[in-house]
Formats: structure tokens, C-alpha cells, sequence
């Protein structure tokens, strides 16, 4: 055993971070996992960075990095604050831990960031690419020019209009992250001095990069065009990024896709080691036994790697792929006939696509076979969304505004069998051939197309090639099929087609993600898994594919479970045996019945102790209705969480945080009862309505709990209710944060106060915490404490 004492960043180490700690490395050592359910106040966050940098500077194990993924961007600042804190406590003698976080292109594109450029969110992507593939062909092997001359030119470029001596001009340098770059707000462009107008924008911040990087030939790798020595720069931000490589003029996404592989520590999201496109294109190197991967907020990764490894192809992108596909063929076609393209018309050129076609095993057939699939499966499902509206929305023409979102299952979501898009396919004479060339074919068509327009864009054939692809080859238990119809708005669209007020999408569900999950984890060296609420964590590894990675490939996993250890008399938590939240015992919002008024009055006892409270609805509209219900009982501001954007979401809380104690009423669905701060005296009491369990009439869920009926025997219990009891336990772990906190903890339904059918005390680890009372009994358990928290 490695002595850890001198990563760790505090101290001394409470007694479960010692545990933790050497639990985490030693099984690590053996290529295994350990998973821990801590409580908050555990220091989940430095037992992983501790254990983690320990094995990596350890000479004896073969890991060289630490792989931090989290879902919520509070936990990726906490693990940047954590390791500055180990930094800071270091050993004199000892080498700082280089770390870096990751984040997309947009974060950190100076232009982007500004709105410069003609970049914004919109486009940044497709805009990045195309900018770069013209900076490397300028640069490149046969290029007009070197990346030298480029980024001289792009720094005179202002430096001339400054120096041109016109009234009232001054040099405008593009300024972010509180630096200023050597190059204009506006993008430079680049003329070879041939025809008028032959100009050729291009990025600066790439082109500096291009120069930077060692010639080739040359030993070394791209981190030699890193403008900063990395080593012993401690933990770099996106923020730190930027401003270091924006000061030097070059490429921040580049100097951290450079910087990825020397990393002590990479700091990242669920995308950076689930995502296929992500891993394909810039993390792969992260993925393997040399990477020691730690999964915060863990309770996350079941449903979060769900969304990220299925697929789906949205009607827009199908119209789009028709109209690549006719670019393409229509050049040769109208070869064939003798016939002209009009000029201006937006084609290939024949040769072209016969040169593309002749490097390939892609035939002038295939495109025009794969043109008539994409129709007419664009046309069926044209078909099946209007029938569907006809069905259940009766002159659903007259008036769209009245459309809900909808799913159309393609299959009994209870009884797995063949979609009925395969089924249409096969009866319109569409061969399993006709679905996986797709892919072959749309890759032809983006070649043709970028070097057509000689710009690098995001095409739609490739992505409808890969969905097709993925539809024939997926199973029908474990992948759910249907059409999802999404509001929206599109005035482009006839007044009485459904197209200007949905967005059709097929979509391919992966209803049991344990497979993707315990083949990735697989790949890394070992870990932590780590969360608040993990319990049962039986029923957790079970999910992830951990139990397998145990039996099969005979890979250790380690539970350990730690609890919350402040002051108990600084607490009451209360299980209030009020009848079940359900639909059929409380009604409709609108509805006043008897389960309505138990919990009405219950909420507005909790809602009137002093100082912040939360309340959390099993759903939105369930929501409204409570803040309804309190702003008429309660003498103090009651603030309404609704789904919206990230910033209105912001404002609410930085107002409920303000001055006097509030209500703030939000969906357990929602972001304010996870990942939030609600520490000191921010929260005062906490109280969760019902047990949030999905709705269980969606095709959708249906089907994820008739998957986990066969993996794991009760879908009910897995797919349903204990991620249900985990969205509970998060909105009140947000109360008790640190051992000076007071405050009150109420779980509101007789499913959690006491044992049956349906009960979900079970899946409380600390259900002894949680005295079950009466409603009548709510109001003398809250006296108790209700002084402390003036």
C-alpha cells in the first residue's frame, strides 16, 4: 500500500474517506470497482481524486490518468475546486497535478464566445469544420500559403486599417476571457491575387495552431504546439484555457484536444466516454485499461447513457437527405438523357460523382434505390402521422395549436415483435440489403458534396444511413421503435399540414442499457462509481452491467455505504402516512378531493417554518397546483419552478436565495432538486409529495419495463420504482449539508411511512431516520425543531 496521505487535500480524513480511499485503490489495483453510496458531507469527491491520483503517480500500477465523468456542472466545479485544493497541499518536492476539463467547441471558439466571425451556437460546429478544412488546405502539401504567413496576415490585417490613418478608425481586437487576441473581430480571409473576389476565409486560431505543431517527420506530438507548459500548470479551466491560448492567438479546442492524452487528471460528462460520436471523434484515447474512470452522480448513468446510446432520424432529416441524394444523382442522370443542368443549379458534377463512385464500392443503382427508400419511407411515416391525428384529434387541421406531444409505438411496447416500419419495408419490396448500404451510400454523397462546395458541413444522407443501419440490426426486446411528435412551430410549413406544428422523428430506444454501460467500463483500468443515492446498490450493478463485469471477466466490485454523520438532533425527518399520491386517489389538478386537501394542508404546515423551503411535485402541472394552494395559505413569497431555459432557471434560484425565507415549488423531474447548493441557511425544510414514479402509460416506459422484465425479472421495481425513491431522496438531501445545517426532512405518502404491496420504504437506507407519522401528527413533530430554524 502507497501512503495517499500526502495527495489527500485536507488534514486529516474523516474516518470513511480513509475507508474509501484505500478500499478504491486496492481494488483498483485488481482491475475492479468500487461503489459507494455517501451521503453528503462524505467527501465523495476528494476519497475519488485522492485514491485516483494516488494509483496514477504510483510507479507500480499502469494507470496514467483519472477520468472524472458527472452529469451536473456544480460536481465538475467541485472536483476543479478539489483538485486545486490537493495542489495547494502538496508536498514542496512534489509536481503539481495537471488536470483539464472538457467542454464542446462552443464554450471555447473565441469567436463563438464573442458572436464574432459570423459564429454563433447555431452554426459553430459545421463552421469550425469547414474553417479549418480551408486552413489546412491552404497550408497543406501543394497549399498557397504556410500557417505562418496566415496568422501574419490576420495580425496586420488590423494593424493596417489601424495604422490607414482614417478619421474615426481604431483597431477592434476580438477580447475574451478577459484577454485580447492579435486578430480582428471579423474573419480574415486569404486571396491567392487571382480572379476578383477569389477570397478564401480562413481561422487565424487554427492557423497559429498549425504552426505550432512539429513538422512532420519531426519526434513529438501535438502538445508541442501547446503555448503554455502544461506540466506543473495545476488544473486548467475552460476559462484558463481559453484566456492562455487566446493570448498566444491560437486554437483553444486544439491545444485541448492536444492537451487530452497528458492529463493527470480529465474532468468531462457522460458524452466524453458513452457518447459513440464523442468517443469516435476526440476521447477515444481515453478508453482504456491506463485510465482510472470515476462516475459521479452515478445514479445518473443508467438513464443518462440510455438517451445517448439510442438513436432516432427526425423527418427534416430525411427531407434533406432526398434532396443530397438528387444532387447527386441528378448530374449523371441528366448525362444519360442528353440532357443539361440549369445553370446555378446546386449539383455535382458528373465526373465527380463517377470519381467518388470508382473509389468506392457505391454504385450510380445504389444512389438512385437509396433516393427511392428515404421517399417513400419519409411518405409512410407522413402517412402514419396523419392517420394518427385523425384518429385522436378529430379536425386536428382546424387547429394545431391544440396538439399535444405524442407517441406512436410501432409495436405492442408489452409484447416485442417486428416494428411495423420493418414489416411495411419488407411488404414494399425493401430488401435487408436496401437498409444497411445506406450507410455506404451516404457516405458517398457527403465526399461528393464537401468537395462539390468545397465546405465541410454536418450532411443529413450519412446520419440517415446510420440510423437505418442500427433499425435492422437492433433486436426488438431490448429496442423499442416508435415516432415521436414533438411540439414546435414552422410558419414555412401549408397552414394544414402537420409539419408546421410538429416535428416528426423515428426514434430507436435502447431500453436496457447494462450492456453499453459494463462494455465501457470494461474498457477502463478500474474505478469508483459514487452518488448519494445508489441504493439498493444491488439493483444498481445490476443495471450497469457491474454484476457482469464481476461474474464473466471475474472483475472485483467493492459496496461501501456511508451515511450521513452530522449532529442528528440538528434534523427531523418525518414519513407522513397521508393517502398515496396517485392519479386515481387525488384527481386532476382541478379537482378538490379529499387526498387533495390531506396534502394541501400538509404542505403549507411544512411551508410555514421559518426560513427557505422546498416542495417538490411529482410532475410540473402538480406544481402549479401546489403553489396555487400555498400562495393562498402561507405569509411569504412562493416562487414557481416551470420547464424552461437553463437562465430563467437561474434567476428563480439566485431569487429564492435573496433576502427573507420563500417557497419554491419545482418537479422532482426538474434541476433544483439535484446537483443544486443548498447550503447554510438556503433550505430550511424540504418536503417531497408522492413517490415520482414515470408515467407508466407511455409506450416508451411500457417497454423499458417490459425489457427489464426479461433481463432482470421485475421491470416494475427496476425501471420504475427505485429510480422514483433515488429523484426523492435528492430533493431531501438537499436540506442537511454541512454539520452546522438545520432544517426538516419530509417524505409525504403512505408508501413511505409504512410496509405493502407497493410500499418504498425498503428502498430507504436510512429509513430509520424517517419517523412515520399521522398528517394530524406532522404539526407536533415540526414544533419540535421549528424555534431552531428561526
Amino acid at each position: 500500500m502507497t501512503n495517499w496521505r500526502p495527495v489527500f487535500g485536507h488534514d486529516e480524513p474523516y474516518d470513511a474517506q480513509v475507508d474509501g480511499i484505500e478500499t478504491a485503490i486496492d481494488t483498483a489495483r485488481d482491475g475492479g470497482y468500487t461503489v459507494i453510496e455517501g451521503a453528503c458531507g462524505t467527501g465523495k469527491t476528494m476519497i475519488a481524486l485522492t485514491a485516483g491520483i494516488d494509483l496514477v503517480r504510483d510507479p507500480d500500477t499502469d494507470y496514467e490518468r483519472v477520468f472524472v465523468l458527472t452529469s451536473v456542472k456544480q460536481q465538475l466545479r467541485q472536483f476543479e475546486a478539489d483538485l486545486e485544493t490537493i495542489n495547494e497541499t502538496l508536498p514542496d518536492d512534489w509536481t503539481p497535478v495537471s488536470g483539464l476539463t472538457l467542454v464542446g467547441k462552443a464554450d471555447v471558439c473565441p469567436y463563438n464566445r464573442e458572436n464574432a466571425g459570423g459564429i454563433d451556437d447555431g452554426n459553430v460546429y459545421d463552421r469550425c469544420e469547414t474553417l479549418r478544412d480551408r486552413t489546412r488546405d491552404l497550408t497543406g502539401e501543394g497549399g498557397d500559403t504556410t500557417a505562418g504567413s496566415l496568422t501574419a496576415r490576420a495580425r496586420q490585417q488590423q494593424t493596417g486599417l489601424a495604422d490607414s490613418g482614417r478619421t474615426g478608425t481604431t483597431a477592434r481586437f476580438l477580447e475574451t476571457a478577459d484577454e485580447t487576441a492579435p486578430y480582428p473581430l471579423e474573419m480574415p480571409t486569404y486571396s491567392d491575387g487571382g480572379a476578383v473576389g477569389a477570397e478564401t476565409e480562413y481561422c487565424p486560431f487554427y492557423a497559429q495552431y498549425l504552426e505550432d505543431l512539429p513538422d512532420e517527420g519531426d519526434e513529438g506530438d501535438a502538445a508541442e504546439a501547446v503555448p503554455f507548459d502544461f506540466t506543473g500548470a495545476g488544473m486548467v479551466t475552460p476559462d484558463n484555457l481559453v484566456a492562455r491560448s487566446v493570448r498566444q492567438g491560437t486554437c483553444p479546442h486544439s491545444v485541448m484536444g492536444a492537451l487530452l492524452g497528458h492529463a493527470e487528471v480529465v474532468i468531462g460528462n457522460y458524452y466524453h466516454a458513452f457518447d459513440p460520436t464523442t468517443t469516435t471523434a476526440f476521447t477515444g484515447a481515453l478508453l482504456d485499461d491506463s485510465t482510472f474512470v470515476v462516475c459521479d452522480e452515478a445514479h445518473m448513468l443508467e438513464p443518462r447513457v440510455r438517451d445517448l446510446v439510442s438513436d432516432g432520424v427526425a423527418d427534416a432529416t430525411l427531407r434533406d437527405a432526398e434532396t443530397e441524394l438528387s444532387r447527386v444523382i441528378q448530374p449523371i442522370r441528366f448525362e444519360r438523357e442528353g440532357r443539361r443542368a440549369e445553370g446555378g443549379s446546386k449539383t455535382a458534377d458528373a465526373d465527380l460523382v463517377r470519381a467518388e463512385l470508382n473509389d468506392s464500392d457505391v454504385s450510380y443503382e445504389e444512389l438512385e434505390r437509396t433516393l427511392e427508400f428515404v421517399r417513400d419511407l419519409r411518405a409512410e411515416l407522413d402517412r402514419r402521422v396523419t392517420a394518427y391525428l385523425d384518429r385522436n384529434y378529430r379536425g386536428w387541421e382546424s387547429d394545431l395549436t391544440d396538439l399535444d406531444d405524442e407517441e406512436i409505438p410501432l409495436r405492442d411496447p408489452g409484447e416485442p415483435a417486428e416494428d411495423e416500419i420493418s414489416v411495411w419495408a419488407e411488404e414494399a419490396g425493401y430488401s435487408d440489403v436496401d437498409w444497411v448500404r445506406v450507410e455506404a451510400v451516404g457516405a458517398v454523397v457527403a465526399r461528393v458534396l464537401n468537395e462539390a462546395e468545397e465546405e465541410e458541413r454536418t450532411r443529413a444522407t450519412p446520419t440517415v444511413g446510420r440510423v437505418l443501419g442500427e433499425w435492422y440490426r437492433c433486436g426488438h426486446t431490448d429496442y423499442f421503435r416508435e415516432i415521436e411528435l414533438e411540439r414546435t412551430w414552422d410558419e414555412t410549413e401549408p397552414p394544414d399540414s402537420w409539419r408546421r406544428a410538429y416535428t416528426a422523428r423515428l426514434a430507436l430506444h435502447n431500453c436496457v442499457p447494462s450492456d453499453a454501460i459494463g462494455e465501457r467500463l470494461g474498457q477502463f483500468g478500474g474505478g469508483v462509481l459514487m452518488s448519494a443515492t445508489l441504493e439498493p446498490i444491488e439493483a444498481f450493478t445490476k443495471v450497469t452491467g457491474l454484476r457482469y463485469l464481476e461474474r464473466e471477466d471475474d472483475r472485483p466490485v467493492v459496496e461501501r455505504r456511508y451515511g450521513l454523520h452530522f449532529p442528528e438532533e440538528n434534523r427531523e425527518s418525518f414519513a407522513v402516512a397521508a393517502p398515496k399520491f396517485t392519479y386515481d386517489n387525488r384527481g386532476g389538478p382541478g379537482e378538490t378531493t379529499p387526498t387533495r386537501t390531506h396534502y394541501a394542508d400538509a404542505i403549507a404546515k411544512v411551508a410555514r417554518l421559518p426560513g427557505n423551503v422546498l416542495v417538490g411535485m411529482p410532475s410540473y402541472a402538480e406544481a402549479d397546483w401546489a403553489a396555487g394552494v400555498l400562495e393562498d395559505r402561507v405569509d411569504k413569497p412562493v416562487l414557481l419552478d416551470a420547464s424552461s431555459d437553463d437562465e430563467t432557471t437561474q434567476s428563480l434560484k439566485t431569487a429564492f436565495f435573496a433576502g427573507d425565507g420563500k417557497v419554491l415549488v419545482t418537479s422532482l423531474r426538474g434541476t433544483l432538486t439535484e446537483g443544486v447548493d443548498y447550503s447554510g441557511d438556503r433550505l430550511a425544510a424540504a418536503v417531497v409529495c408522492g413517490v415520482p414514479i414515470v408515467n407508466t402509460s407511455s409506450p416508451r416506459t411500457e417497454a423499458v419495463r417490459r425489457a427489464y422484465d426479461d433481463a432482470f425479472g421485475d421491470g416494475f421495481t427496476y425501471a420504475l420504482t427505485i429510480p422514483a425513491v433515488r429523484k426523492a431522496r435528492q430533493a431531501i438531501g438537499r436540506v442537511i449539508r454541512s454539520p452546522e445545517d438545520v432544517g426538516v426532512r419530509v417524505l409525504l405518502d403512505e408508501r413511505y411511512a409504512r410496509d405493502g404491496w407497493d410500499s418504498v420504504r425498503p428502498y430507504l437506507p436510512d429509513d430509520d431516520e424517517f419517523q412515520a407519522v399521522s398528517p394530524d401528527m406532522l404539526e407536533h413533530g415540526l414544533n419540535r425543531i421549528r424555534s431552531r430554524l428561526s
